[in-house]
């Protein structure tokens, strides 16, 4: 049986790691989907790992299909490279939701933190607990996964 709901793609974006997480929220509960990590090969230039995301992410769109996206905002970093690199990543994910159709929210670090665990400072270990709580997971999700299944349960908890 399946069941009906509205399916939300969480996306953690990094340029080393990209999480991913889809849940599908119905009725005020969450069923956790899949989970997962974009990898890029370590050794390919920037250019192309970003290029390597956006496909990734459009392949992760088609096959879960999602009634939305929900993406991590750009944390204030002290380090401009860093922020600048994350904008360019941010930016393929923004690309594939709209190259599919798939409407896109964004949720900032502190809000994604306040609703997950009701602080705006937790601990990554703190939020990758709560996910597993929230979804009835058996295990911890790995940080940047359960930093993508945080933000779509933000915006579970928004619609």
């Amino acid at each position: 049986m399946k069941i009906k709901g509205y399916t939300i793609m969480g996306i953690d974006p990094g340029s080393i790691k990209t999480g991913f997480g889809t849940i599908k929220a119905f009725s005020g509960t969450m069923e956790h989907i899949d989970n997962g990590l974009i990898s890029p090969p370590k050794d390919m230039p920037f250019k192309e790992r970003v290029t390597y995301i956006f496909s990734e992410v459009v392949q992760k769109i088609k096959e879960f299909n999602p009634d939305c996206i929900a993406l991590e905002d750009i944390f204030i970093s002290k380090n401009a490279q860093s922020a600048l690199k994350l904008g360019h990543v941010r930016g393929a994910v923004m690309s594939a939701a709209v190259l599919n159709g798939t409407p896109l929210f964004e949720y900032s670090p502190t809000r994604v933190k306040q609703s997950i665990t009701g602080r705006g400072r937790a601990e990554k270990h703190q939020i990758q607990e709560m996910v597993r709580i929230l979804l009835k997971l058996r295990e911890v999700p790995q940080e940047d996964a359960a930093d993508a299944l945080a933000v779509a349960i933000t915006h579970a908890f928004t619609v």
